[in-house]
């Protein structure tokens, strides 16, 4: 399997969902404050909220896009409030501590979240050191995944060549403009989003468990 990846440089990853497992629920937490931060602002009911903020993800990519497009939220206040949760339910992955450590070359954090919650994450798994850049939406200046200027933008910021780089997420819609520019793309296929599209040409790997996977990788290295 290493041979086929052989020309891998830079290993990519999103956060939520894919460096931890979506069944422990973690960012179930971050999204009900979502609905709660929008039922708070607006005076809506929960289920009011819930539509609100599941229409905003859908057509901008992030709810956040969508809140400060039309009502000119302020992003560090909102991911402030979203992301004060809890980490209990994260426990140090040290098999996915070692598998990382163990890939060749640089490795990297792409996530719609922000910096400063994703190190909390990190530092709950064990991954704290293991990345060189956690290229957040504050980089993107809000603009998030699927947007195809972001994926140009984090290559750009590194010095990243698309052709050497793989990119590991959990929502199928965020690999197909990294396979545009040429990325080698990975779905975890965790439950966290039902892949629709019929096109799945843009997904070179689907797995189900990140940390079985690269230890498997790397059986022959």
């Amino acid at each position: 399997m290493l041979a086929r990846l052989g020309h891998i440089r830079n290993w990519i990853f999103d956060l939520d969902n894919t460096l931890y497992p979506a069944n422990i629920n973690l960012f179930t937490q971050v999204d009900q404050r979502i609905t709660d931060y929008i039922a708070d602002r607006f005076g809506l009911d929960p289920v009011a909220a819930r539509i609100k903020q599941k229409e905003y993800f859908h057509a901008r990519g992030t709810t956040l896009a969508g809140l400060i497009d039309e009502h000119g939220t302020d992003p560090h206040e909102y991911l402030d409030y979203v992301h004060d949760i809890e980490m209990d339910v994260l426990d140090h992955n040290a098999p996915l501590v070692a598998a990382i450590a163990r890939l060749p070359g640089r490795k990297l954090v792409f996530t719609n979240g922000d910096a400063p919650y994703a190190r909390k994450v990190l530092d709950r798994i064990g991954l704290s050191e293991s990345f060189e850049a956690i290229h957040d939406i504050h980089a993107t200046n809000y603009v998030p995944k699927p947007e195809p200027a972001v994926y140009a933008g984090l290559c750009a910021a590194y010095d990243i060549d698309p052709a050497h780089s793989i990119f590991f997420e959990d929502m199928a819609r965020n690999l197909k403009p990294a396979k545009a520019i040429g990325m080698t793309t990975v779905w975890i296929d965790n439950g966290s989003e039902q892949h629709a599209d019929q096109d799945r040409g843009f997904i070179d790997f689907t797995i189900a468990d990140i940390t079985t996977w690269l230890h498997e990788i790397m059986e022959d290295a």
